[in-house]
């Protein structure tokens, strides 16, 4: 479990968009990002050079607020520590395609080309306090 609070944790499993915050040299950054679980982790998809992966690797503690797609816009935020991975990332790469589908994000045919085309990491969260809102 991500959180002993369990409409927390079904909320988590249940939705595949956040607002991920890392904090660089020039205080915090947001940006959009589709995760998914793993286990009691949480994982994202994205380039190695951008700058949240960058920044992560500096200062590991993050925010990320997953929210609903419609009003009353419930919200679980989970604090933690992250980690930057640079190898053996398909199977958590496919996670996240899989907590996409039916969004127009079609995952690559040949995943492990993209990967390296795409210069891709992922960004492992191990949480450390999960608060919210659910309505």
């Amino acid at each position: 479990m991500i959180s002993t609070d369990k409409q927390f944790d079904e909320f988590i499993s249940e939705h595949r968009w956040a607002v991920l915050t890392t904090n660089g040299k020039r205080g915090p950054s947001s940006s959009v990002v589709a995760y998914a679980r793993a286990r009691d982790e949480l994982v994202i998809s994205t380039p190695g050079p951008a700058f949240k992966a960058r920044s992560i690797e500096a200062q590991p503690m993050v925010n990320l607020c997953i929210i609903s797609n419609q009003e009353p816009f419930n919200f679980v935020a989970v604090q933690g520590e992250a980690y930057v991975l640079r190898d053996n990332i398909e199977e958590d790469t496919i996670r996240v395609f899989e907590n996409i589908t039916g969004s127009g994000y079609e995952r690559p045919e040949n995943l492990p080309e993209w990967l390296e085309a795409q210069d891709r990491v992922i960004i492992r969260i191990k949480p450390t306090h999960v608060h919210g809102v659910i309505r």
